[in-house]
């Protein structure tokens, strides 16, 4: 298919104007500034879970939880009606279920006139994730509403042993995302509220202009990028991370601890050829510079 030349390429010209993010409960009122945090997307995501907010598996062991919260605009208090709630978590056993047709521990959920939402389900549980590392239990949450960036984050939970060894925990940025569970009744609460952020996204002819499977210049290696709902998705073995625009044709993985990234860069050649560099640096060592071309 004939590409259209960089310069032609509006959409992929557009520059945030504001940000907002989330708020916390502390059990009696709101708290927060409206700071936007966010967290990885991580490896298990799987679009179109069951529309439903009950998660409980009868006979599986966990405590039953109650999360709740509040969908707002970007003014921080107007309630967000209609707003996309999706929410997945491990099992007791340390399992996601990544795919069978029960999408055990996801749903996807609405908030009402009044922003509210809610999901009753069972609490995760840490796991190893390989190499040593032990990831403590989390929320992973998807919220999207029109004309909004998608807000892709993962919740916490106060005494963890594994929070103070964890990289996504021990950011700043957590802070507010690391939440108390009330257990003072039967079934546990836990309240988190959040705030849609309007920063634009890239134009469906942008994203069209730059899917499809790069070769790694040097390696072979193939990468897949796709879109969906207004991001660019790069495939996995699961279904695939989402990376957020930037501008001038640039894209981040969102959500990494400070000082650690993953980037995108795309240039389109009048020829039709599309080239992709990707940077990426998790802390130790040299920034990794890898490039490939659009096949």
């Amino acid at each position: 298919m004939k590409r259209r030349e960089f310069a032609k390429l509006t959409g992929l010209g557009v520059v945030a104007i504001s940000t907002t993010g989330f708020i916390s409960f502390n059990g009696k009122d709101y708290v927060g500034d409206c700071e936007t945090t966010s967290d990885i997307l991580g490896p298990f995501y799987r679009p179109d879970s069951p529309v439903r907010n009950n998660l409980v598996i009868e006979g599986m062991p966990g405590a039953i939880v109650e999360l709740s919260g509040k969908i707002r605009h970007q003014d921080c208090s107007t309630p967000h009606k209609k707003a996309k709630v999706e929410l997945w978590h491990c099992s007791n056993n340390e399992v996601y279920d990544n795919d069978s047709e029960e999408f055990r521990y996801r749903g996807t959920t609405y908030a009402d006139d009044q922003g509210n939402y809610k999901f009753l389900t069972q609490m995760p549980v840490p796991y190893d994730a390989g190499g040593g590392e032990i990831r403590p239990a989390h929320f992973h949450i998807m919220i999207s509403a029109p004309g909004y960036q998608s807000l892709i984050t993962q919740i916490y939970f106060e005494g963890d042993e594994y929070l103070d060894d964890d990289p996504s925990t021990i950011s700043p940025r957590a802070e507010k995302r690391i939440l108390k569970i009330d257990r003072s009744k039967e079934v546990h609460r836990i309240r988190f509220d959040c705030n849609m952020n309007d920063k634009l996204k890239p134009s469906q002819d942008a994203l069209k202009s730059i899917v499809g499977k790069y070769r790694n210049i040097n390696t072979g290696e193939i990468n897949e990028f796709f879109a969906r709902e207004g991001e660019l998705w790069i495939k996995n073995e699961v279904f695939g991370k989402v990376f957020s625009y930037t501008g001038k044709n640039s894209f981040e993985y969102g959500g990494l601890p400070e000082n650690m990234y993953e980037r995108l860069n795309f240039s389109l050649k009048a020829d039709g050829t599309v080239l992709l560099e990707k940077r990426s640096f998790y802390g130790e060592g040299r920034e990794v510079v890898k490039n490939y071309i659009r096949v």
